[in-house]
């Protein structure tokens, strides 16, 4: 299953400058994702981290797998979907975190999420980042869902 970007968008509540998923190429529903995240120049965060030597934020890479996990968790379930106003979907906690290189613009990121645990309220996840075969960054994740009322 692969997803293009106006699919993407149909998924997730995220928007520019904070989407952080470009394309789905793989993907078994409550199980795994592979998606791709093009990380360019014209990226905003560049212009601060760091001025004359550009690094993608460890902690976007992070929500970029979050992002990809979301995609994967709710697809084919008719309960939740991330993209509702009603639904919340929040990264709660990280451990074992490694960030192994810098990525920089031109780089392509590999997001690759596998599901540990998925039920009405949690989400467990593995995850890793990678660029050109090489593991950039890797972590457990763990995503609540909650439901907001509208105001």
């Amino acid at each position: 299953m692969e997803f293009d970007i106006q699919q993407i968008l149909k998924r997730l509540p995220h928007r520019y400058p904070m989407l952080m998923v470009d394309r789905v190429i793989e993907m078994v529903p409550g199980e795994r994702i592979v998606a791709i995240k093009n990380v360019s120049y014209n990226e905003p965060f560049f212009n601060g981290h760091f001025p004359g030597r550009p690094v993608m934020p460890g902690v976007l890479i992070i929500e970029a797998l979050a992002q990809a996990g979301a995609l994967f968790s709710f697809e084919g379930r008719d309960d939740v979907n991330p993209a509702d106003k009603n639904t919340a979907y929040y990264l709660v906690g990280v451990d074992k975190v490694r960030f192994r290189q810098p990525v920089v613009p031109g780089d392509q990121l590999r997001l690759e999420v596998t599901a540990d645990r998925i039920s009405r309220a949690m989400c467990k996840y593995t995850a890793v980042a990678k660029v050109e075969g090489q593991v950039v960054a890797e972590a457990k994740l763990m995503c609540a869902i909650r439901s907001v009322e509208e105001e």
